[in-house]
């Protein structure tokens, strides 16, 4: 089995990454960055968000685990004291797949047929770079709202706990193969309305933004943030491709939530 690790960067990080990868290779593993079965993420959330963007084109051939040196990430379900045990695990153990779903977002640009394609594990942003965003929401084809105000988030279930929690979306088991929309300060009196509640779509449906004003867009997909212009569209759905989790056992989501922000 190949294998491949990914560090946050800092001292204890690091030491832990080095270790791991000598512990692996001392059984035999071969330590591959470029085409891994297995990536190992050692930091928090933010690093495996990163590895998950270097991997993105290989998904259905590697899959993902997390070591945590922080507070306690959704996605990584190893301490540092454990480091001997999930070596051995990787080394001896057969493993589990886990697949969570993710979000496809498509931006389609004004003059021309050129669009470009993305993946988020957790969640896309739509703002507007100067005043207030103004977008026609499209579900299924069918114009739902004129939506009017900060933005617009986007969110997987595994990212309904991030950005789309605090604006006050619903947390979604990852099991579900759905996207959710949440609203940034949306723009609501007696001239302008828009739901004011989060939505929650299937895989089989496809929700479509077209700006109403020509202005520019910041778009975000999960950490990195990107300055489109002359967009002619955003259209989001679940993915077909999943994020494929390793698990040497049981890692409950439900157990996640719950020490993360009600244990103390």
């Amino acid at each position: 089995m190949k294998f491949a690790i990914t560090s946050k960067g800092d001292a204890k990080s690091n030491t832990l990454m080095q270790r791991m990868r000598t512990y692996l290779q001392d059984f035999q593993l071969d330590y591959d960055e470029d085409q891994p079965d297995i990536v190992i993420s050692v930091g928090g959330d933010g690093t495996l968000l990163y590895a998950f963007h270097r991997y993105k084109n290989r998904l259905d051939k590697t899959a993902f685990v997390g070591v945590h040196t922080g507070h306690l990430g959704f996605y990584a379900d190893w301490t540092p004291d454990e480091i001997e045990k999930l070596v051995i695990a990787l080394a001896k153990t057969p493993f589990q797949i886990v697949e969570y779903p993710l979000l496809e977002t498509i931006v389609r640009y004004q003059h021309g047929g050129r669009e470009a394609r993305f993946l988020a594990l957790n969640e896309s942003t739509v703002k507007s770079v100067e005043g207030t965003l103004v977008m026609d929401v499209e579900i299924r084809g069918q114009h739902f709202e004129t939506f009017r105000g900060d933005g617009l988030c986007i969110a997987t279930p595994s990212g309904s706990t991030a950005y789309n929690k605090a604006l006050g979306g619903a947390i979604v088991h990852p099991s579900i193969d759905a996207i959710q929309i949440t609203e940034l300060a949306s723009i609501n009196n007696r001239v302008f309305r828009t739901v004011g509640s989060p939505l929650l779509l299937p895989a089989h449906h496809t929700c479509m933004f077209r700006p109403v004003n020509a202005v520019n867009f910041q778009i975000t997909i999960d950490h990195l943030t990107l300055l489109q212009e002359d967009v002619k569209s955003i259209q989001c759905r679940v993915a077909d491709e999943k994020i494929r989790f390793a698990r040497f056992r049981p890692f409950p989501f439900w157990k996640r939530v719950h020490d993360s922000f009600i244990a103390n």
